[in-house]
């Protein structure tokens, strides 16, 4: 008789995909098993603001692009912030993987203290 597969995600899987966009993250955090787990509640809470540094982080540097002349600093600020992004993003999904906390600075704190609420 063959085994059978369990149901739902790793913990692992779900820390993961809790980064693909701030929505699974968000999920994982009222659907339960995942609320309960520390580690998927951390990941969660670091994705969403992680999501939303991030976006703060566009909005003004759009404002910034607007004004004569620092517009043209402005965009290879632009592409090194979206590479800085991707990175940093990549290195937490792929920690997440791994089982691993990687603590985003001052983001990573207050997802701790959220996840342990």
């Amino acid at each position: 008789m063959p085994e059978s597969a369990p149901s739902g995600l790793s913990d692992n899987g779900a820390g993961a995909l809790a980064y693909i966009t701030f929505i699974p993250a968000i999920l994982f955090l009222v659907m339960p098993p995942y609320n309960q787990s520390p580690y998927v509640r951390f990941h969660s809470w670091q994705s969403i603001f992680f999501n939303i540094g991030a976006f703060a982080l566009y909005v003004v540097l759009a404002i910034l692009g607007r004004i004569p002349f620092l517009g043209l600093l402005v965009i290879p600020l632009m592409l090194v912030l979206d590479l800085g992004l991707f990175i940093l993003w990549l290195v937490v999904v792929l920690k997440a993987v791994n089982g691993q906390r990687f603590m985003i600075p001052i983001i990573g704190a207050l997802a701790e203290t959220q996840a342990s609420k």
